[in-house]
């Protein structure tokens, strides 16, 4: 495992330096993953964009293409604490947040932590759960605490919540209420692998899982550090401006009965920050921006009856938005 470095005030570092150390950390954790995932390097980098934009990532697709397997893969990879969580119908908030219990010998309430109190808590087929359960998330999510009876208690840094889910249309499933979408960073598909890659997983996974060979390649102090070092990417007014036109475009389509909300923009700004950081550049760039608008926009969206009606989809109506919307020191 590689060791961290000693601790050093972000701001204290030269960003270029900084940056310099954080595409050797990711570039690390990409290939480990990969070597567990076979064929998926676009989920992958989307997968390290939300964590270093300490987002979190909704995983959908059809049983068996890997979304476990990812959540699994990056929880291992950055060596913090990971909590499991299989979501069923009759899962409890308080399995999630945890519970004050009566302790007899001390004659006093002991708070007993859930599964939330971790640096990685994979979500395993999130939309089998009610919505009350779904919903015990939120606080978690958005502020990164939990308060239970009147307390509040702080979660671990980083902290990222890996959730997947099947389509709606599958059995026993319940769709994510409006509020709980917002709080992921981006919704990103697995999708079937290629004819080579399957192949090839054939081959590494037909005796054992590769993640029983899998080792950590970093920690979660190294983590926090390089989230501190996104932080420090720049992002132009004129680029942030063009955030806030894509959102209030979304607000304003026919096609659109909900567009984005404030903290999507937020969210958008902070994943463009981390591509950026990715790819060893320390400012945004419209393309950052473009790259990500459909994962992080489209699960937010709700359409307007026409729009079904025509067979629309979120992710056509956000990439028709950007085409529409001008760029910051384009012409069209």
């Amino acid at each position: 495992m590689t060791q961290p470095s000693a601790v050093v005030a972000p701001s204290e570092v030269p960003l270029g330096e900084a940056l310099d150390r954080l595409r050797t950390v990711t570039d690390a954790l990409a290939d480990a993953m990969n070597s567990v995932v076979d064929g998926k390097g676009d989920v992958v980098r989307t997968a390290l964009t939300a964590l270093l934009a300490e987002g979190h990532l909704l995983v959908e697709d059809v049983p068996g293409v890997g979304k476990t397997l990812l959540a699994k893969a990056l929880a291992r990879a950055i060596d913090g604490t990971v909590r499991r969580v299989q979501f069923t119908p009759d899962l409890l908030p308080s399995d999630i947040t945890g519970v004050s219990i009566w302790n007899q010998d001390q004659r006093a309430f002991e708070f007993r932590p859930g599964a939330v109190f971790a640096h990685v808590v994979i979500g395993d087929e999130i939309n089998r759960a009610s919505p009350k359960t779904q919903s015990a998330l939120l606080e978690s999510m958005e502020e990164g605490q939990v308060t239970v009876d009147g307390t509040t208690y702080p979660l671990p840094r980083p902290f990222l919540v890996l959730a997947t889910q099947n389509p709606l249309e599958m059995e026993g499933t319940y769709p994510l209420p409006e509020a709980q979408r917002d709080r992921f960073l981006a919704r990103i598909s697995m999708g079937y692998p290629t004819h080579d890659a399957e192949v090839a997983m054939l081959d590494a996974h037909a005796a054992a899982s590769p993640l029983t060979a899998m080792r950590p390649v970093t920690d979660a102090a190294t983590v926090a550090g390089l989230i501190d070092t996104v932080r420090r990417v720049h992002v132009s007014p004129a680029l942030r401006h063009y955030v806030v036109d894509l959102a209030a475009a979304s607000r304003t389509s026919p096609e659109l009965r909900l567009g984005a909300s404030p903290r999507a923009t937020l969210h958008l700004v902070r994943a463009a920050r981390a591509r950026a950081a990715l790819r060893g550049r320390d400012h945004v760039l419209p393309d950052d921006v473009q790259a990500l608008a459909v994962p992080v926009l489209a699960h937010r969206l709700i359409l307007s009856g026409e729009a079904q009606l025509a067979r629309r989809t979120a992710a056509e109506v956000v990439t028709a938005l950007v085409a529409r919307t001008r760029v910051p020191g384009r012409t069209r």
